[in-house]
């Protein structure tokens, strides 16, 4: 699914980038609303055939110059910029599918400092490692934790109550799909293996939100969450990337708005999110 990771992002972010976006005129007679190849081509400086053996995976090792002008034309961010790069350096090879890495004991010391806030940690693609009592709170009645290990992915796209506990779940199906086909871009054999299997049982629902993946899960940002006793949720979340090889990251959740403050006061465990 990933075997061209680098032609793959490339092109999908060139037909999600319109022409008026990079100063150009949209013009009659466009069969899709993103760049076409000669027009990303003429911005970066580099030939159309060339970006043709790059989108199809013909050439994998394109130099640094190219990559940053293609990067500066598509106006990638820093972020978006360390990314082309690992997919560059990554290749085509999918790193053993091994069991998760443990968490690391100061990881875990500072969840406990963090109680009873909403927050969790997590690998690259998606399973939830360790968590606190509040997110416990706020996740296992929506049906999270009905299984031993605890997928957000396979939650959000293999479990009917996930449009109940997400009202906007379009958009967190796809931030949780490109959360998966960036890590399975990278090489990670246990990203490729859960988007295969959503691929099938999930159809194209995922399928066509991980193929299309333009851009990189964001790492701030607000979610809706509809929990059985508070109500609708707006929260605010911050998504760190923890030092070390384990490859986790870091979810803690504040409110967004004064109303969800106001609606976690009266329960015990989200009491943090007031203070």
């Amino acid at each position: 699914m990933v075997d061209n990771a680098l032609g793959s992002f490339l092109r999908a972010r060139r037909e999600a980038i319109t022409p008026a976006e990079v100063g150009l005129p949209t013009g009659p007679r466009r069969r899709t609303p993103g760049l076409r190849r000669g027009e990303l081509a003429a911005l970066a400086g580099v030939s159309v055939e060339y970006l043709t053996r790059l989108e199809r995976g013909r050439d994998r090792h394109p130099s640094a110059q190219v990559l940053g002008a293609l990067a500066d034309a598509l106006g990638f961010s820093p972020h978006e910029r360390v990314h082309l790069h690992r997919l560059v350096k990554a290749g085509t090879t999918c790193s053993a599918v091994t069991a998760p890495r443990p968490v690391r004991p100061t990881v875990r010391a500072l969840l406990d400092r963090l109680e009873p806030t909403p927050a969790f940690v997590t690998d690259a693609h998606g399973d939830v490692l360790a968590c606190t009592a509040g997110f416990r709170w706020l996740a296992e009645p929506v049906g999270l934790f009905d299984t031993d290990r605890p997928n957000l992915a396979r939650f959000v796209f293999g479990d009917a109550r996930a449009r109940t506990a997400f009202p906007a779940w379009e958009q967190v199906a796809d931030e949780r799909a490109a959360a998966l086909r960036a890590a399975a871009d990278l090489g990670d054999g246990a990203a490729a293996m859960l988007a295969e299997e959503l691929s099938i049982t999930a159809g194209a629902g995922f399928g066509r939100r991980f193929t299309a993946a333009a851009v990189l899960p964001a790492g701030t940002g607000v979610e809706l969450w509809q929990h059985p006793a508070a109500g609708l949720l707006r929260l605010a979340y911050e998504h760190l990337t923890l030092p070390g090889d384990e490859d986790h990251r870091l979810v803690v959740y504040l409110p967004a708005d004064a109303a969800t403050a106001d609606a976690l006061t009266v329960h015990p465990g989200a009491l943090a999110y007031a203070q």
